[in-house]
């Protein structure tokens, strides 16, 4: 029978367990961590993530997207919360799109699930990769509970084993002329968990994304299904007037929220007792090249790792399956061409959503809240609510499409440059008030301005 040995039984690796089942493969998951079904789990444990278009093509492709619908909250818009608690919703896509607020430790357990049921896996928790032979598709282990040594041999190895992958960093890092690199972002992150009310309802709307941009930071808020939001607070480590190293106790961060959120320290007074109860964690790019060697290939984090400011990381991963599994076919399982094609296709993509990453940082950071910057996005809704074929914005191309991401970013800066410049021909402001702005995108249109 085939063989497959997964490192990480994350979302990717679980996920990409099934495929491998349904080619005929028999699947070992090894997991350094204990079973996370068995941990007690609140909301609010780790970074919510968003579901887009990429990761439910690649579930629908193997049939299992029910089995996390029920956890996917949509959310249909950002809403923006200035320091004077005025808010402004902007939709995200047209009328009835949305991303959706997973909660990574639930879609974890559901995924885990997923591998066994449809993925016929059996996952071997608390087994640490010490090592990996890449050319003969061997794992060597190390049981975190017993001390006990294994080693896993299969047919085909792939290391999903997150941003600080032990195969890439064991393995693929000694090898010659391996390109590697790690960026860490100035600005970290601590989460904080918005509870629900008494009578368990959502104390902000559940069907936005919430941001409270302040320039060098921000806060932002994902709803869960138990009625509370999972929100994450960005900032940098040190050298700020705001910074994470100037919060040392319970009144500075209270000073802090009263001052620069005031309308999220009312709907949360007791933020300062609460403020450790999450820790202080840091951001990081990490780009290599190449993703296979062997018998044994990088997926998901483990290949290209992002920072989250697009929503992207875990739906890039989802859509290496998906590319994997086509490249299976076209290549009859001739693992070594399927290998190569596969990370020819995949890095400038892996690049593309890094670099959308962090342009998105800034957008969310910096501009959602300028005016400027709305009414173009108010415009360029209307030029897609006309002509839905022929203009589709940067974050509709990302988000609500299966277009290469490479190939999105490109098209976004060339809109972004048009749209500026009739910006700067024609008072778009007054045109929307008179109601006169789809005489002028039809014009436009017509003379293929546009």
């Amino acid at each position: 029978m085939k063989s497959a040995t997964i490192v990480g039984a994350g979302l990717v690796g679980s996920l990409w367990s099934v495929y491998l089942a349904k080619a005929g493969y028999k699947v070992n998951i090894v997991e350094m961590r204990s079973d996370l079904r068995e941990a007690d789990i609140s909301a609010g444990k780790s970074i919510n993530l968003a579901f887009s278009e990429r990761g439910w093509t690649a579930f629908k492709t193997v049939g299992i997207e029910k089995e996390i619908e029920d956890i996917a909250l949509p959310m249909y818009g950002r809403t923006m919360h200035d320091l004077a608690g005025n808010l402004t919703y902007q939709p995200y896509g047209q009328e009835g799109q949305a991303i959706y607020s997973v909660s990574r430790a639930e879609i974890n357990c559901r995924m885990m699930d997923v591998a066994e049921k449809y993925g016929d896996a059996t996952i071997h928790f608390n087994e640490k990769c010490i090592g990996a032979d890449l050319e003969n598709g061997i794992v060597y282990c190390q049981n975190t509970q017993t001390g006990k040594r294994s080693e896993f041999k299969s047919d085909v190895v792939f290391a999903a084993d997150g941003a600080f992958s032990a195969v890439r960093y064991r393995a693929m890092q000694k090898l010659d002329r391996f390109q590697y690199s790690q960026h860490y972002i100035e600005d970290g992150y601590r989460e904080i968990l918005l509870p629900a009310n008494e009578d368990g309802s959502y104390k902000l709307s559940k069907t936005s994304l919430h941001i409270w941009p302040r320039g060098r930071f921000m806060l932002i808020a994902l709803p869960n299904e138990d009625g509370s939001f999972t929100c994450t607070l960005f900032m940098p480590f040190e050298n700020h007037e705001y910074a994470f190293d100037k919060l040392k106790s319970k009144a500075h961060v209270e000073d802090f929220f009263k001052k620069i959120f005031p309308d999220f320290y009312e709907l949360m007074p007791e933020i300062g007792t609460v403020w450790e109860s999450h820790p202080l964690s840091s951001l990081a790019i990490v780009r290599c090249y190449p993703w296979a060697h062997g018998k044994t290939v990088l997926m998901g984090d483990a290949a290209h790792a992002t920072v989250p400011f697009y929503g992207q990381g875990m739906n890039s991963g989802f859509e290496d399956c998906s590319v994997l599994w086509i490249l299976m076919q076209q290549y009859d399982e001739d693992w070594p061409a399927v290998f190569e094609q596969y990370q020819r296709m995949r890095k400038p993509e892996g690049n593309a959503v890094q670099d959308l990453s962090l342009d998105n940082y800034y957008v969310m950071r910096d501009y959602v809240a300028d005016p400027k910057f709305l009414l173009q996005k108010k415009f360029e809704r209307r030029i897609q609510q006309l002509y839905p074929e022929k203009y589709i914005p940067l974050y509709s191309q990302v988000s609500f499409t299966n277009t290469p991401y490479s190939v999105a970013y490109e098209n976004g800066k060339k809109q972004d440059v048009l749209i500026k410049k009739i910006m700067t021909e024609y008072d778009i402001e007054a045109l929307f008030s008179e109601d006169k702005i789809d005489r002028l995108i039809h014009d436009l249109l017509e003379k293929e301005v546009l």
